[in-house]
């Protein structure tokens, strides 16, 4: 898992896929990797968060970490994500307890 803004000026640069609008960091969404996001099918559902520290949530997804492109102006400039990634907004760190600091955290999700 890996931390992610998906506010407006946020690290997602632009709306979400799912629905074209932003989402305060206080709120519980994620965006899904490429093969995770399946073109789209799991847009706005919930998934499940487990963390190593026996906390888990429910956060919804609202974008794509696309894993196939990236570098240009549609992308926000930024690399490709890596494959099996979730990205979080501050949000689902501070339920699962993980201090944003850690920037990357190893966890299992599963769809609700």
């Amino acid at each position: 898992m890996t931390l992610n803004s998906f506010a407006r000026g946020g690290d997602s640069g632009g709306p979400s896929e799912c629905d074209g609008k932003y989402d305060p960091d206080h709120e519980m969404v994620v965006a899904l990797s490429t093969g995770w996001f399946d073109r789209s099918s799991r847009c706005l559902k919930s998934i499940r968060i487990a963390a190593a520290n026996g906390r888990s949530v429910l956060a919804k997804v609202v974008d794509e970490c696309d894993s196939a492109h990236g570098c240009d102006e549609e992308h926000d400039f930024q690399p490709p994500c890596p494959n099996n990634v979730v990205d979080a907004s501050p949000a689902v760190w501070k339920a699962l307890g993980i201090p944003e600091e850690v920037g990357e955290h190893r966890i299992t999700w599963s769809d609700v």
